[in-house]
């Protein structure tokens, strides 16, 4: 049996102790999984306890004397790495520089605040007490902006929480995009106020049963290729996907019966995310590069589902019938043209999880601008309720009139997660530049919408965006499928075009 060389030996070491690694982090999923889906609230702070062990260890081995060799001694050798590993390597060093800034101590006592931080933020939520909540997220952004000190920046403090969702991107892009984005969203939402003929939503105010919602719910994410033998479905109080490998991808949704929308189209949204994660290759399966691109590229595949396919006329010439089949009789008198305007119905609301396709773009700008202020010192936690009120008022002329359909709505902050919200609008973005490839490559695409069968979309996906992981960067797998950068105008004609159809006015 021929000899192992000095660098094959080290690259085997290096990869079995990234899979150790990643099997912590899977253990470290799994029980954030079961914190959000319905822990004992007596356990939660025990629960909080094995999250702050389970991420010291992690933290501790990313930053470890045996990870510096492991990194030294391969960078010795770069041409003689298999890609997987050297793309491993980058993605190894890139944590190990970031991590090394932080005092595992330090490091430590954040993972168990924000463990601690989201059972707060729940119970702050029941209670509608953003007041209850507070010295939990003051002192998270106290953490937060140390460790930007620590981590350093360039132009802006923001800029480094951000290249860790979303490499290449940086507030001066954003802001540039955003701009382009908020204009053109403001120009369709006045060719609605003074040209449209307004859907009649009140046809939709009809009580569906939780059991209903689910029944269709399954039957779309079957159609849309999620795998159940390697995931499952489950409910929340906020909606999310969890990958702990590619055969076990677990998605949650959240039942109202008074307003199905929010269970339909959320499980059709989570679900896009998790037929991301069931797709990577499965040579990358026990390194980190079994994860989406960036939060922006997974954003994109949710919203591929939701938004570009979902909410599509096409999407629905296909699944009306199936869904006045399960929710007879409320809709038996309804056509598929009332029912699709009003579907997409265009108003400003509170809640971002149920805003419509138009409006979502502007409930992140908001939290941009002031996660960019926290960060910034331009903004103090205590001052955080009237500042949301405030931008709400400024982008889509209403006021919150309490903390838990304002500040209290989203878990991120809860989580450290400060630079993650720009990646659902980029989502989005991503996703209709890719979808305007698509129409290009796969010409019938209308007919395969309408059809009951998806596989080809889902092929496509895999081909492009799936299967790399993490290998490849956002921009790269933007660039080489679609032949240009981050382009905006994809989104505000496809925005355009719906709402004209919607809102019955001329393009």
């Amino acid at each position: 049996m021929e000899e192992l060389s000095l660098v094959e030996t080290l690259e085997e070491e290096f990869l079995a102790y990234i899979k150790k690694m990643e099997a912590l982090e899977e253990a470290l999923a799994l029980v954030y999984w079961d914190l959000r889906t319905g822990a004992p609230s007596k356990g939660m702070e025990g629960r909080s306890d094995v999250i702050g062990v389970l991420s010291e260890e992690i933290f501790n081995m990313q930053t470890s004397e045996e990870m510096a060799a492991f990194i030294a001694g391969l960078n010795l050798d770069k041409e003689n790495l298999s890609e997987i590993t050297l793309k491993t390597l980058e993605e190894s060093q890139k944590k190990y520089d970031l991590n090394k800034k932080i005092p595992s101590k330090e490091y430590a006592e954040y993972t168990k605040l924000v463990a601690q931080a989201e059972t707060a933020w729940t119970t702050a939520r029941e209670q509608n007490d953003f007041a209850a909540f507070e010295p939990f997220l003051t002192k998270i952004l106290e953490m937060k902006r140390k460790f930007v000190e620590y981590w350093g920046y360039e132009e802006n403090k923001y800029d480094t929480l951000l290249d860790q969702y979303e490499p290449g991107v940086t507030v001066s892009v954003l802001d540039s995009v955003f701009e382009k984005v908020r204009d053109g969203i403001m120009a369709i939402r006045e060719k609605i106020a003074n040209e449209g003929v307004k859907p009649d939503a009140t046809i939709l105010n009809t009580k569906i049963s939780e059991a209903k919602q689910k029944e269709f719910s399954i039957r779309i994410l079957n159609k849309m290729g999620f795998d159940f033998e390697a995931g499952r479905l489950d409910e929340t109080v906020h909606p999310f996907a969890t990958g702990l490998n590619t055969g076990d991808v677990r998605i949650t949704t959240r039942y109202n019966e008074n307003d199905f929308k929010m269970a339909v189209f959320g499980t059709i949204h989570e679900g896009g995310h998790a037929i991301y994660e069931q797709n990577f290759d499965a040579a990358l399966v026990g390194t980190p590069l079994a994860n989406g691109s960036s939060m922006g590229i997974h954003e994109s595949q949710s919203l591929f589902y939701e938004i570009i396919i979902g909410s599509s006329l096409a999407f629905w010439k296909s699944n009306y019938a199936d869904f006045q089949a399960i929710t007879k009789p409320a809709f038996d008198h309804v056509t598929l043209e009332d029912f699709y305007r009003a579907v997409n119905i265009s108003e400003s609301s509170l809640i971002r999880i149920e805003a419509d396709t138009l409006t979502y773009p502007l409930h992140i700008m908001i939290r941009y601008e002031l996660e960019k202020a926290l960060i910034n010192g331009e903004l103090e936690v205590k001052d955080l309720p009237k500042a949301w009120g405030d931008k709400y008022e400024e982008y889509l002329g209403i006021r919150p009139d309490n903390d838990t359909n304002g500040v209290l709505q989203d878990i991120h902050w809860a989580g450290g997660d400060f630079g993650y919200f720009p990646s659902y609008a980029l989502g989005l973005m991503y996703a209709a530049q890719f979808f305007n490839q698509m129409q290009k490559e796969i010409p019938n695409i209308d007919a395969i919408i309408a059809s009951d069968d998806y596989s080809e979309l889902k092929t496509w996906l895999t081909e492009h965006v799936h299967k790399f992981g993490k290998t490849k960067k956002p921009l790269e797998i933007l660039t080489d499928t679609t032949g240009e950068g981050l382009n905006p105008t994809y989104l505000l004609d496809l925005l355009e075009k719906r709402y004209a159809y919607v809102y019955q006015f001329n393009k």
